[in-house]
């Protein structure tokens, strides 16, 4: 059987009609639509309280060796700090030039790197010295918020449900994860901290951290942090929980917020095992 050129080229184009279909269904089914109850709530406790720096405009939190490194924000009072954990000491501080509002920070081998809000710029430090090594452009335009690192990549937030994965010396994105729950895309995802394979995110203007699942995107767990968000605060549009630090020697976690007197060290229980993370 002959087919002729013309009906030839209706089946092709019915093919490729009955493709494009497809791929539309496909798209539309977003993974949160097979999700069937909210994510489970983690439970914590508070083990120990620290003194915190209160001109502190928490933007990014880290922990090495005894002492937390701090990002600070707001236009001409950015800046990078380490603490000593125990008294609240500020050790070392670098102060950033006033047209940048710093955002988070991560430990990277013997670096230190910052996030800016606006200025889609970052800065790379010496960790011993705060010395300033180099700055680098983000790699799309994207807003910076959050930072932390798996080992392997930078991990940014930019205030969207989607994290991306950043080559540490280039600074090339590697990949995009958009971050959802049962009921669809997770906005707002601020500070970021890795613990045990997973990221945990301050999601702004809320008393929560949301656990990440770094394969699929998924938030598989939420710590409410309502209990110790200062009285004075709570309700404020700003001065919010958001600064997440983990020891992975002695497996402690540390929050606190911006403007907070106190550094929180807290032990979370992981899905993962049922151990619990303790001092």
């Amino acid at each position: 059987m002959s087919i002729s050129s013309t009906t030839l080229i209706r089946l092709i184009l019915i093919a490729l009609m009955s493709s494009f279909i497809s791929l539309l269904l496909f798209c539309s089914i977003h993974p949160a639509d097979s999700l069937e109850s909210s994510p489970r709530k983690i439970p914590y406790k508070i083990v120990n309280t620290y003194p915190h720096p209160q001109d502190s405009f928490t933007q990014g939190l880290a922990y090495e060796n005894g002492f937390l490194y701090e990002g600070i924000g707001q236009f001409g009072l950015s800046s990078l700090r380490k603490i000593q954990i125990e008294t609240g000491e500020i050790v070392k501080e670098y102060r950033l030039r006033s047209d940048v509002f710093g955002e988070g920070i991560t430990l990277y081998k013997n670096k230190i790197i910052q996030l800016t809000w606006f200025s889609r710029i970052g800065f790379v430090y010496d960790k011993e010295s705060f010395r300033l090594l180099k700055t680098f452009r983000y790699p799309s335009a994207i807003e910076g918020w959050g930072i932390t690192t798996d080992g392997n990549h930078l991990i940014l937030s930019d205030g969207s449900h989607r994290l991306y994965f950043v080559e540490p010396e280039s600074f090339k994105e590697k990949r995009r994860l958009e971050v959802y729950d049962h009921s669809g895309p997770v906005r707002r995802i601020n500070e970021l901290e890795y613990i045990e394979g997973a990221v945990f995110a301050n999601v702004w203007q809320t008393s929560h951290i949301i656990r990440i699942d770094l394969g699929s995107g998924e938030v598989t767990g939420i710590i409410d942090l309502k209990e110790i968000v200062p009285e004075q605060f709570r309700g404020h549009q700003d001065n919010v929980l958001n600064g997440i630090a983990y020891d992975s020697e002695m497996k402690r976690v540390f929050v606190t917020g911006k403007m907070w007197p106190h550094v929180y060290e807290m032990k979370i229980e992981q899905e993962s095992s049922p151990k619990l993370i303790t001092k």
